[in-house]
Parts: C-alpha cells; structure tokens; sequence
C-alpha cells in the first residue's frame, strides 16, 4: 500500500504531527460515531415539530445549552441541520447535541424577541450570531475613571459601566472624528492604564518633574491630565462639554474651530484655514449622524401590533426603540381600555429624551431597528396616538407619515442615539486649538 500523500499537520491538543488525511478519517469517525443520536432527535423532531414560527435551543448531555435559534418555520429549519456536511457549522454545533428543545411564538417578530432574551439569559458558546451583528457597529464610549476618555469601540458589553452613543456604521469616519473632538476640547486618548496625577490633587513624594506620555499636551491638544497641568474639576468641564456635544445640545466644538478658521483665513493662514474646514466638516458629519439616529428612536414610539399564527395576536408597546408592555391583541372593550391604560402609563412617564442608552438594552434597539428596515411594510401597524408629544421629535410620527418614518429608519443606523439638556459654562475662545 502506497503511503499516504500530503503534508503532516500539527493538531495544537496532541504533541506530535498529525497527518491531514488521518485528521480527516477522526472526524468522520466521529461523525459515524453520533449517527445513532441524530437518527434519534431527527426522528423526535419528525413526529412532533410543526412548522411555524419559534425558537429552539441544542442541549449538551450535561444539560448545557450549546445553541439557541429561531426560524418562522422551525421543523424546516431543524430538520435543515441533518442534512448538513460533517465541516459545515450546522453539522458542527448539532453533534454537540444530546437533545434538542423547541417552543412555538405567535409570530416571527416574537420568535427574534425570545431567541435575543435566550441568547442573554443563557449565553451559548455556539451562539456567536448577535456578537457579530454587535461587532458590525462602532460606539463612542465614555469610560470610566479619574479621567474619562472617548473610545471608538466594536459592540458594546452588557456587562459594561460605560456610557455609549451610537450605533455608527463606519468606525474609520467615527474615530477621526472623535479625534478632532479630543484636539478641541484636550481630552485625553492615551491609554486607560496610564495614571493620571492633577494639580489640585498633590502627591507626598513627587521626587522629579513628570514626564507627559505623548506629544499632544507639547502642542497643546490635551490638558495633560497625567503631569498635573489641570485640575480635575477643569478636565471634568471638558469631558461635559464632549457629552453636551454627543447628546446634541451644544454645538461648542463647532463653533470653536469655524472661529479658528475664520481667524486664520483673516492672517491670510491659507493652509491652517483649509485643514480648520477639513475637522469642521468631520465635526458636522458626526453631529448629522446624531440628529439622523436620534430621529429614528425617538420615532421608535408607538403601539405595534403583530399577526399570530391561528390568530394569536400580540400587541406591542415600544417607546424609544425598546419594548416596555407586551400583551395579547385586546378583542373586547375591557382589553382595548387595558391597552390603553397601560400605554398611557408607558408614554406617559416622564424620560429625558437623549438620556444615554443603557448597554443592556442596545440589542433590543438593533433587533427593532433592523426589524423595521427589512419589513417597511410593517409600519402600516403601528399606532403612535398615545405616543403624541413624549419624544423630542414628536411633531413627525410614525403614524402620521409611514414612508417618512420608514426612510428615517433606512438612515438610522449611520447616527447617534442620544441627546440631553445641559451646557457647560465655556466659550469659542476658551478652547485650545
């Protein structure tokens, strides 16, 4: 028998090489190996699955759930993961499988919501689904610390204490955008780890005179946090009026370098003035990113009822992008004046229209967003009576003017969510250039 062709491999979990084509011949040993179950489960989902709209979840022989999915046809779908190749994903996840699960949802807009609350309940290791949806957006997060910073960031941490705006399709025009907030304002972008020492905050033995850790405090576009030359209550001013910006509510920033730009376009500064307009125009663009997301969510406000399967109808209250009541459709005068009840409630408590959106809450944004973008058509359910005058933006309604409010939801997804009352007490020519 010839020898077998092919270059040796090297399998990380063994010590020595491994051929290719034995490699192979292991999985394919492991595969015949879980025939018999898969012949077991393919044949439970067979007799009792229906087809129609709901999630289910793949459980590992220790109980683990490995996987949680959704599909509007759910036997189709499960019975798609036997027919798949032994590399495939599918084939991969269910032979990690003892069992699998299922429940039924009215509809497909339910079965998303339940497959999105399973997936944060249980965190599957297979289920890597909604972290690349995430990982598709860039944030601006605030952090935490003595000296918060801006960072552009891919998702964002449920388990996070940061605050977000976004979500941003392209990180690239985010971050220089952030970059010329920083230069603006002097805030810092060096590392989280790096200390930070303040004026108004001494140490006992200071031995030498501190060293800055990057060029930006010599040209004087940070404060300079981290050899003393500001006080935490200066740095503090800045970072508000960075947030004040994000939220919508003050165009500082702006200001301060068309002030700049029409000075050196005065000193005949021609190049100083043309690379001036080339941050304004990024400033103006992050800050038109906002007002288009921030139309959306605050759109994002309405009743939404949604057709079940063999009439099990749910009605939905959503107020800026998230779900707050959910209900059977009502079908009778009693049920019709819960609904409302509990839609006045919901509207009408009292919010602040920029306030940040809380990290656990983003996927639920995404999921609907994404929702309304896919199925314009959808917007024909809606019903934002009782939703009149809780947003910022509540003279245009989604129940006045579906098309508009199906384009602004086409646009969502390249802006900033938030806005927020407050200014900081600073002027144009405070700001270092």
């Amino acid at each position: 028998m010839p020898p077998l062709r092919g270059t040796p491999r090297r399998d990380p979990r063994h010590r020595w090489p491994e051929h290719g084509a034995v490699r192979t011949l292991s999985r394919l040993k492991l595969f015949q190996a879980s025939t018999g179950q898969l012949d077991a489960m393919r044949a439970d989902v067979r007799a009792r699955c229906e087809d129609r709209p709901g999630v289910y979840r793949m459980l590992a022989p220790d109980g683990e759930i490995v996987y949680v999915g959704k599909s509007k046809r759910i036997r189709t779908r499960l019975m798609s993961y036997f027919r798949c190749g032994p590399d495939e994903k599918g084939a991969r996840i269910i032979r990690e499988a003892e069992r699998l699960e299922w429940d039924y949802t009215p509809s497909e807009f339910s079965a998303l919501l339940e497959e999105l609350r399973l997936i944060k309940r249980w965190r599957p290791r297979f289920n890597v689904q909604m972290k690349r949806d995430a990982r598709h957006f860039a944030f601006i997060k605030v952090t935490r610390g003595a000296a918060p910073k801006l960072a552009v960031v891919r998702g964002a941490g449920a388990d996070d204490s940061g605050f977000y705006y976004g979500p941003f399709r392209s990180a690239q025009r985010v971050e220089d955008a952030v970059r010329e907030l920083n230069d603006v304002l002097g805030l810092r972008d060096c590392a989280l780890d790096r200390r930070m020492h303040f004026a108004d905050q001494p140490e006992l033995f200071q031995l030498m005179p501190r060293t800055p850790g990057c060029i930006r405090y010599e040209v004087q576009k940070c404060l300079g946090p981290c050899v003393a030359a500001c006080t935490a209550g200066e740095y503090d001013e800045r970072l508000q009026l960075a947030r004040a910006f994000l939220d919508g509510v003050d165009d500082l920033p702006i200001e301060a370098l068309r002030c700049d730009m029409e000075q050196a376009a005065e000193r005949l500064e021609f190049e100083r003035a043309a690379a001036l307009r080339d941050k304004l125009r990024r400033l103006e663009g992050l800050r038109e990113q906002f007002l288009h997301f921030r139309f959306a969510v605050e759109s994002l406000s309405f009743v939404y009822t949604v057709p079940g399967h063999a009439g099990e109808d749910r009605t939905y209250v959503i107020r800026r992008g998230r779900i707050r009541a959910e209900m059977a459709a009502p079908a009778s005068a009693p049920e019709q004046l819960q609904l409302a009840t509990t839609a006045r409630d919901v509207f009408g408590r009292v919010e602040h229209a920029g306030a940040q959106i809380p990290t656990h809450e983003i996927d639920e944004l995404l999921l609907l967003t994404s929702w309304f973008r896919k199925y314009p058509g959808e917007l024909d359910r809606v019903d934002a009576r009782w939703s009149r005058g809780t947003g910022a933006l509540s003279g245009i309604l989604p129940g006045a003017d579906p098309q508009q409010f199906g384009q602004s939801l086409h646009r969502a997804l390249s802006g900033a969510v938030t806005r927020r009352a407050g200014r900081a007490p600073l002027r144009p020519h405070q700001l270092r250039s």
